[in-house]
């Protein structure tokens, strides 16, 4: 006797949806969302000044992360995050506030405590502006020309001085604070190593350095906030060669995966499921990409990763459903490849469906709760698994139906099986015997 077992199903057993005769549906649509994402890359550019939100891994640039003390007590605190940003959007209009927080423990009992900090983001390296830069040196050419000094150029945060009599730290800070530069003085070891003479000519070649963006953005706030003591956790930059390289990499990564994407399908299957696959997944990454960018969400190097593993998990459910299309068809020889393509989503709808929305519950926790790189990661793989689930069901097998009408044209049964010999014709009814 066959027990009997009550499930829970999401849909009942024997569902009959008719994907098949949707899919063109479905086409137009994908186009359109495609061409949308694309067209909205081209809005940005127009309105942004950039086609996507790029962090400072691709355009190059200085992150610096600040922390904050009350100077009474030096228990951490926060700042006002709308005044901070206006303090600094004033003395540097190119940078970009906006706060955060992270775990730390305590040093006067051991105990675990929520730091709050905030996070600065410019596509600048150096305090100094072109300008600015110019009329510093302009103005120790002439401030220094007693000196017989031929020679006063910056590079990066540090000048280089070229004249016939020393100049101390002490004559050339008076110059470098008229400009609101804060000169860095030299240990004895420093000023050995970057002072000497001309053995030759017994000119002086000598180097000062100004302190960096750190050090500027941590004076600015505290002069804005005098009871706050402003301390830099982390200082990290990018060159803009850097940045285009670690861009360019990353497209080239996408289209090398698409590419093995092709490959594999095409051995693991045969060649008419490969460009499916490679469209869908196509699709998946333009889509995600799409999203970001009416978003304006920050695309950083994290971003990449999420895209590619959105692109691996949206392969794997292509991979699936294309296995239970071709068992059914080597089961169902009867029956055309449109009808095999139904009966095969609708055993399939139900397996991608439960998969999806458990990893889409996962990162959508990432999401919610995690900050910075964790989050970022975790929302790219929330619109990934969206449009990933949906491209395997919508979108690769309508692809592939395509192929499959125009290249292998007539019924499974017809394509698998020999031709049979002609019937040999009946005898008419009056040869009888």
């Amino acid at each position: 006797m066959s027990q009997h077992h009550k499930f829970r199903y999401l849909l009942p057993p024997g569902n009959n949806f008719a994907f098949v005769s949707k899919f063109k549906a479905w086409m137009i649509f994908s186009i359109f969302t495609m061409s949308a994402s694309i067209g909205m890359l081209f809005v940005n550019k127009e309105i942004r000044g950039d086609y996507m939100n790029w962090t400072i891994d691709f355009k190059g640039g200085t992150e610096i992360i600040l922390s904050f003390q009350e100077k009474a007590t030096d228990n951490t605190t926060n700042l006002d995050l709308g005044k901070a940003r206006e303090v600094l959007e004033k003395a540097d209009k190119n940078v970009e506030v906006s706060d955060m927080s992270w775990e730390a423990t305590r040093k006067s009992d051991g105990a675990k405590e929520t730091v709050p900090g905030m996070i600065l983001r410019t596509t600048r390296f150096s305090v100094l502006t072109p300008e600015l830069a110019k009329a510093t040196a302009d103005d120790v050419m002439q401030t220094f020309e007693a000196k017989g000094i031929d020679k006063a150029a910056w590079s990066g945060d540090r000048l280089s001085v070229r004249s016939k009599q020393s100049i101390t730290d002490a004559e050339m800070a008076e110059v470098l604070k008229r400009h609101n530069l804060q000169p860095k003085t030299w240990s004895d070891a420093e000023r050995k190593l970057y002072t000497h003479a001309d053995e030759g000519t017994g000119e002086y070649n000598q180097w000062y350095a100004i302190a960096g963006l750190d050090k500027f953005y941590e004076d600015t706030l505290e002069k804005a906030f005098p009871d706050k003591q402003v301390t830099v956790m982390q200082s990290y930059g990018v060159g803009a060669k850097a940045g285009e390289k670690l861009r360019n990499d990353g497209v080239k990564s996408i289209v090398y995966a698409i590419f093995l994407i092709m490959l594999y399908l095409a051995f693991r299957f045969d060649i008419r499921y490969a460009p499916a696959a490679a469209f869908a997944t196509l699709h998946d990454g333009i889509l995600v990409i799409g999203v970001f960018a009416v978003t304006w969400t920050e695309v950083s190097l994290t971003s990449v990763a999420g895209l590619l593993t959105v692109m691996g998990f949206s392969t794997n459910d292509t991979v699936i459903v294309f296995d239970r299309i071709r068992e059914n068809q080597a089961k169902l020889k009867d029956k055309k490849i449109d009808r095999i393509i139904d009966i095969s989503l609708n055993e399939m709808l139900v397996r991608s469906i439960l998969t999806s929305a458990t990893v889409f519950a996962t990162t959508l926790i990432m999401n919610i709760f995690g900050t910075g790189l964790v989050k970022n990661f975790a929302f790219t793989m929330n619109i990934g698994v969206i449009v990933g689930v949906y491209s395997s069901l919508f979108l690769a097998t309508p692809v592939f139906m395509w192929i499959s009408h125009k290249f292998y044209s007539g019924s499974a049964k017809k394509r698998s099986l020999p031709s049979s010999p002609a019937p040999a014709p009946s005898a008419p009814a009056g040869d009888d015997e």
